[in-house]
Parts: structure tokens; sequence; C-alpha cells
């Protein structure tokens, strides 16, 4: 059911409503961006403040006023994305589930009508990877669409945040970047706090398909031998490693140290042509360690160990071709995105190095959409015109006609 409209074309307008600040710039900044370039008008409503969120810079904040400090976040990161009007409800961060539904889906009913709502994205029923709060504002939301359907005649059209696993690796990525640099890359210790942070939460919400694991190795320890299988890349949080030559006879000339911020791995190794080498801990080392394949307790070292540790195939419901999925290349508005998560600061500390980093916002480069129809028993379903809910978006004008 749509709102009628007017003779003449209207800007367009999306409303974003989500649990946390920063869930807008995941789940939609790239399209924020894009509808408000275009023309369109955008408004985003978060449910809660996030005050018991973790504090991942307490040079931003302390626990007393974190909850202030995020809804201060949100509103710097929405201006980086052209976002025209953003609200911030007083619900506690992490009791939205506990919150009765009519009373959440009433206050967001009240904000589709003020707002004049074309199109509401919230979170679908998985929550994006089961988070309590994130099912809790989606069901409301679609509550609130169902009342505003009832009682005025018209509705929005509701789009669910969708977050397909996309088959590829942060991993191998990084990997081919830093052969490309005739020098060890070399980042600065809020790097690699922020590229730690960054790294858990891109394979969290299924941007990425890697194994993401902090690992702790004690002096001598051979951490990728000579002639291993290129799987992993290693961040240093911690301590220095030593790259050792191996000749066939075993003997190991000394090579080049590598300390916190560098990266290293068999597969960097392997891309560099340093096939023959092995990084041993040159004293107590801890390591982020990105996987492209899932690492047994089981497997052996060596280049001919057996491993049988090669992942699964996801079920073809995860797939990122889905008929009723709606892909939005947002790449044009990564720098409006990424800038805009930078202003998360109690989040993620992202500064510089980081932003330079393409490989890691590659990742961040095409965003997914459910457009859901409610029927008359008030069950959301695939809309079946999937195609139709973005289309303004390629328009100058991003309007529809009467």
């Amino acid at each position: 059911m749509r709102r009628r409209q007017s003779a003449s074309l209207q800007p367009m307008r999306l409303l974003g409503v989500f649990a946390h600040p920063d869930d807008e710039v995941f789940c939609a900044g790239g399209t924020l961006a894009q509808w408000a370039s275009a023309g369109g008008e955008t408004m985003i409503v978060s449910a809660t403040r996030g005050e018991v969120g973790q504090i991942h810079d307490v040079r931003a904040s302390t626990r007393s006023t974190l909850g202030a400090v995020r809804e201060r976040e949100l509103r710097s990161a929405c201006a980086r994305l052209g976002v025209h009007h953003v609200e911030c409800l007083d619900y506690r961060d992490g009791t939205l589930a506990d919150v009765g539904l009519a009373e959440v889906a009433a206050r967001v009913a009240g904000y589709i009508r003020d707002f004049r709502s074309d199109v509401v994205v919230t979170f679908g029923p998985d929550g994006g990877y089961g988070h309590p709060d994130h099912i809790a504002i989606g069901a409301a939301t679609t509550e609130a669409c169902r009342l505003v359907a009832r009682a005025d005649g018209w509705s929005p059209r509701l789009c669910y945040s969708a977050f397909p696993q996309r088959q590829e690796s942060l991993c191998l990525e990084l990997a081919r970047w830093l052969t490309t640099h005739t020098a060890p890359f070399h980042g600065s210790p809020d790097f690699v706090r922020a590229f730690s942070l960054l790294a858990d939460e891109l394979t969290t919400m299924g941007f990425t398909d890697d194994a993401v694991a902090v690992r702790w190795f004690p002096a001598d320890f051979a951490i990728a031998e000579r002639g291993e299988r290129a799987t992993s890349l290693y961040l240093i949080v911690s301590g220095h490693v030593r790259i050792i030559g191996e000749d066939a006879h075993g003997a190991r000339p000394m090579s080049e140290c590598l300390g916190p911020g560098q990266f290293f791995g068999e597969k960097a190794l392997a891309l560099r042509g340093q096939h023959d080498a092995t990084t041993v801990a040159e004293d107590t080392v801890t390591c982020l360690v990105l996987s492209s394949e899932a690492v047994t307790a089981f497997a052996g070292r060596g280049k001919n160990a057996r491993r049988g540790d090669t992942r699964a195939a996801l079920a073809d419901d995860l797939a990122t071709d889905r008929d009723d999925v709606v892909r939005i290349d947002v790449a044009c508005h990564l720098a409006e995105k990424s800038v805009a998560l930078a202003e998360h600061r109690t989040q993620f500390a992202i500064g510089p190095e980081l932003l330079a980093l393409a490989p890691v916002w590659r990742f961040l480069d095409q965003e997914f959409f459910l457009p859901v129809a409610l029927d008359a028993a008030g069950t959301a379903r695939p809309a079946g015109d999937a195609e139709r809910v973005f289309w303004p978006l390629g328009c100058p004008a991003l309007a529809m006609p009467a």
C-alpha cells in the first residue's frame, strides 16, 4: 500500500531505524550518502545511545559519559553522510527486548508519519547477526509500518538490512596489497587497535569470510614455517619476530626483524617469492591472526601436512545473488562512509593509516537490502519487486512520479 503522492514530483524520504549509534554506517552508510547526494531527504532514529557498549578508546569517553558521547558521535557521523535529521530515543542499551513491542512501535510510527517516509530501513528478524536489540527494533519497526498502514491508509516501503555471507577473504586481499610495498608496512599502535576492532566487526557482520583470532607465541616458536600452505596473515600486536631463511640442509641465515604494527605470514611471503623462510618469535609475541581457512587444533605443519580444514560451502540461502535482495554499489561514497565510521571514536579509533588501507574498505563498498511486504496477517514477506525500491538512486532528481 503506497502513500498517495501529489501531482508534482516529491523528493524521496529514507528513514533508517536502528538500535545503536554506528549501526547506521554498517547497515546503510553508503546508501544514505548516495540518497542525500541525489537530492533525497534522510533521517536516522537510534533506539538507544549505546551506553552499555564497550569503550575501545578511553581518551574519547568514560563509562558515565559514554551514552552522551555516542549520541554526539552519531550526529557527527550522520553529518558526514549528509543525513538531515537525527533522533536518539531514551531506551536503555541492551534492554530493547524487554520493552513492550507496542510501545516502541507506536513511537517509531510517529516518526514514520512525521517524516512522511517513502522507504524505511531496519534490521530483519535475524538482527544481522542475532543481536537481541537489533531483533527487537526490527520487529518494532515492522509493527510500526503495519500500524501506519491500518490507521492512515498508506505505508512506506519496508526494507531489511541484509548481510549475506560474502565468500571473500580480507587475509588474501591484505596479503596482495602488502606485496605492492617495497618496504614492510608499519602501522602505529592506534592502527593496530583500530584494525583489530574493524577486522573483528567485518567478520561478525559477514562482510568477510575469515577466521579472526588473537594468539600468543613464546620466544623461539616457529609461527609460520617454511613451505606451509599460505592461509594466514599475522599483525604483530606486541613483541618481535624474525624472518629466517632456510636452505635444503636446514641452515638458517638471519634475516629481517619485524615489530608491532607490521604484518607477516606465509601468504605474504609466498607472494613476495620468499618460499624458503620461517618466521620465529624473537621474544614473547602477540598477534592478530587472519586466516582464509579455519585452522583445526589437529592441523599439521609443513608443506606435506594433510590438513582437512577447508571450510564447508556456505548455504545457498546466504548467497549474494538472491533475486529478492537489492545490492547497492556504494563505492563512490566510500569516502563519506569511512569518515563517518571514524566519527564513532569510542568504538573505532580510525586514523589516517587505516583510512588509507584500501583492502579494508573494499569490503564495505556494497550494501544489501531485502524489500518486504506486509500481508493481511501482518507477516513480512519478500516483496518480489526488489529492483524497483531503490531505483530513484540512479535518477538525478531522486523523485517518484505521482
